[in-house]
């Protein structure tokens, strides 16, 4: 059974995510820290994978990220190609088995910026049988150790991206999505909870107040302030968390992006790029006031084109038939008159 709590909660970080990167407003990372939210609702469902599955979950879980990051990789490597420049070698390989980050021109830079993502949730994946079997023997160092190290690095001037900097960071949002999948929040009192989120949200902004990056208060240049208000966040939306909820009339539109969250990922930084191309090529204004709301619905046609166009690609990934249009199929609505069938004794 689908947890509707979760697919509210994914569908509104993955339009988080594709409004901050088309607009750039720092404000919204501070709002509605996505990134660490969707690294937890994975750790959320690959516990869950493991516990139903054992290891097999793995696999499961890789072939339905790297089938669709195919399609992503074949368009890269092609486009950069006709422009030049893109050097070949056992690199190129990793556009698609992305366990580093590919090889891209400067142009293509702009256009595939998103993989790190990508990368970062395919070593979770790997490690979630160990990381689960430490979080179940020291849950609370488990979340807090990782924290350490990503000061660590942030102090030694090793701090600022890469593979292993990128682990560390959101590593403490997978193991509350193993404590969310586990019930362990939801049990943890508010009398307690609400204190200790305060404190740490706070201690998180005050860091990022106090040494605002080059973007100005934006949460993705201050990796210590954002895990920390992350935290803090996470804590207190995944203790919310309801034991079932409705969503009503938004219920197929939530769950058509959860089906195609992946293919929205992997396509809107291209999206992006293409339309402040054509805004460059037009000499259109994209930026400020009802400009943006322009660049934004420009930005949300091609996303939607891309899920009509490759999205039925993550349905064969997860071995369900395709579909051009991912809207859930209902069972047909019963005659009033007509009776369900006897259940056997």
């Amino acid at each position: 059974m689908r947890n509707r709590y979760v697919d509210l909660l994914r569908a509104v970080a993955i339009l988080r995510v594709v409004t901050y990167h088309t607009l750039g407003f720092a404000w919204l990372t501070v709002a509605f820290p996505a990134m660490g939210l969707m690294f937890a609702l994975g750790g959320s469902l690959m516990a869950a994978s493991l516990d139903r599955s054992g290891v097999k979950a793995i696999g499961r879980r890789i072939r339905r990220i790297v089938i669709p990051f195919w399609v992503l990789g074949a368009f890269a490597i092609v486009l950069m190609s006709l422009w030049g420049g893109m050097e070949y070698g056992w690199r190129t390989l990793l556009w698609f088995v992305p366990l580093d980050d590919p090889p891209t021109t400067e142009r293509g830079g702009f256009w595939f910026s998103q993989i790190w993502y990508v990368r970062s949730y395919l070593w979770f994946i790997i490690a979630s049988p160990a990381l689960l079997w430490v979080f179940r023997k020291w849950p609370i160092p488990s979340v807090l150790v990782p924290f350490g190290v990503l000061v660590a690095l942030w102090e030694t001037g090793h701090g600022s991206g890469g593979t292993i900097r990128d682990f560390f960071m959101y590593a403490p949002a997978w193991m509350l999505g193993f404590a969310h999948h586990d019930g362990t929040l939801q049990r943890i009192s508010k009398k307690i909870l609400w204190p200790a989120c305060l404190v740490m949200g706070g201690i998180g902004l005050a860091l990022l107040f106090h040494t605002p990056g080059p973007r100005g208060y934006d949460m993705n240049d201050a990796p210590i302030a954002d895990t920390l208000w992350s935290t803090a966040f996470l804590l207190l939306m995944l203790n919310a968390a309801p034991a079932a909820m409705s969503l009503g009339a938004a219920e197929p539109a939530i769950e058509a992006i959860n089906r195609r969250a992946l293919t929205i990922y992997l396509w809107h930084e291209a999206a992006i790029t293409f339309v402040r191309m054509v805004g460059v090529w037009l000499g259109i204004t994209l930026v400020g006031g009802y400009h943006n709301l322009v660049q934004l619905s420009m930005v949300a046609v091609l996303v939607v084109l891309s899920v009509f166009g490759f999205g039925w690609v993550e349905d064969l990934a997860a071995r369900r038939k395709p579909q051009i249009f991912p809207l859930p199929r209902r069972a047909p609505m019963r005659r009033l008159d007509e009776q369900p069938a006897p259940v056997p004794a």
